[in-house]
């Protein structure tokens, strides 16, 4: 492609169950030219969430889907490489939504300088960005977790659920990760300290975890549902409290074919009995004053080694459909990034 091109990913159609290559198209177009009180970013790391499958989806959400046509949505680290704004230089490095092209336009609204002194920009679509926020906004505000209870997280290797137990550790409870696979789990085992894994890809899943958890269930950050969902709610304790930050089990279903268990009568009867928590958030729940505590913290803890990260990166934007793709089907490992330029 030339360098004076720009390449963009749209959505060319709607994606019924699992996404499909064909629901996503290239486009080249010309670089867009900054005007006054513009500038032009240059893309060079793209995040990955499993929150894009809902907006690429026409039904009813908490933000409005990407129309057909439109550039897919996407948290992304830039640098400025030119600059008609009297707030922004050429060469500075900002976390921007750009989305899922090479180059973009910005009013310089919204976008937030980032110091590559001290941590790597890419940390800022992670451990320090709004899946970090999501982990310690969830845990603490909804969780509340208290030295010796047990907290449980689902998807423990990825993005917001690693953080979700180190944090939890960090305030002294007992942290349980649910991860698929030996690699996965010896990970969040052996670099992210926490207690205890179980690998949900086990025939006896549910047993393997009623083991780690013989005190219970106090706190269980939800990020997947289906089968991992059925063996957690045995073993919530009276008054335990869940976080529900992702159902990515369920992304995929086509509403119209879906014939899975019903859960809720067996999920309601044990939240009346026990009195359970139970309650969904956005990231945008939480508030800017917590946002900027949450990253002076954050970085402390890293600073001091108690906060630690994995990075999956994808070279290439050619090849952010098939990974977003993975990302859903839970073949990532760790925080899934594109690196979109060197």
């Amino acid at each position: 492609m030339s360098d004076h091109q720009n390449l963009r990913v749209v959505l060319a159609s709607r994606p019924v169950g699992r996404p499909k290559s064909s629901d996503f198209r290239f486009e080249h177009a010309p670089i867009p030219e900054p005007g006054d009180g513009q500038v032009l970013l240059e893309i060079q790391t793209l995040s990955l969430d499993p929150y894009m499958r809902w907006r690429v989806s026409a039904a009813k959400s908490y933000a409005p889907p990407i129309e057909i046509g439109d550039v897919i949505v996407g948290g992304t680290v830039a640098r400025i490489k030119a600059s008609r704004h009297p707030d922004w230089r050429e060469g500075e490095i900002v976390l921007s939504e750009s989305g899922w092209q090479r180059y973009a336009l910005s009013d310089g609204s919204g976008l937030r300088r980032l110091d590559p002194a001290i941590a790597p920009p890419s940390t800022a679509l992670g451990v320090l960005g709004m899946p970090g926020f999501t982990a310690y906004g969830g845990l603490l505000n909804i969780g509340q977790p208290k030295p010796g209870e047990t907290v449980v997280v689902a998807a423990a290797s990825g993005a917001v659920g690693s953080i979700v137990g180190q944090i939890a550790r960090i305030h002294g409870a007992r942290a349980v990760g649910i991860a698929g696979g030996p690699e996965k789990c010896a990970f969040v085992k052996n670099e992210l300290g926490f207690d205890a894994v179980v690998d949900h890809h086990a025939p006896d899943f549910a047993q393997k975890l009623a083991e780690a958890c013989p005190d219970g269930i106090d706190v269980y950050f939800e990020n997947v549902s289906g089968h991992v969902w059925d063996a957690v709610l045995p073993l919530l304790n009276d008054f335990a409290r869940v976080p529900v930050c992702g159902l990515i089990a369920n992304y995929n279903d086509d509403p119209s074919t879906s014939s899975g268990p019903d859960r809720l009568p067996a999920t309601m009867r044990e939240v009346l009995a026990r009195r359970i928590t139970l309650r969904g958030f956005l990231v945008f729940d939480f508030t800017d004053a917590q946002e900027q505590e949450f990253q002076r913290q954050a970085a402390q803890w890293i600073k001091e080694g108690k906060l630690r990260w994995r990075e999956d990166v994808v070279d290439g934007l050619e090849q952010a459909p098939q990974a977003f793709i993975g990302l859903l089907d839970g073949r990532n490992f760790g925080k899934l990034v594109v690196r979109v330029a060197p």
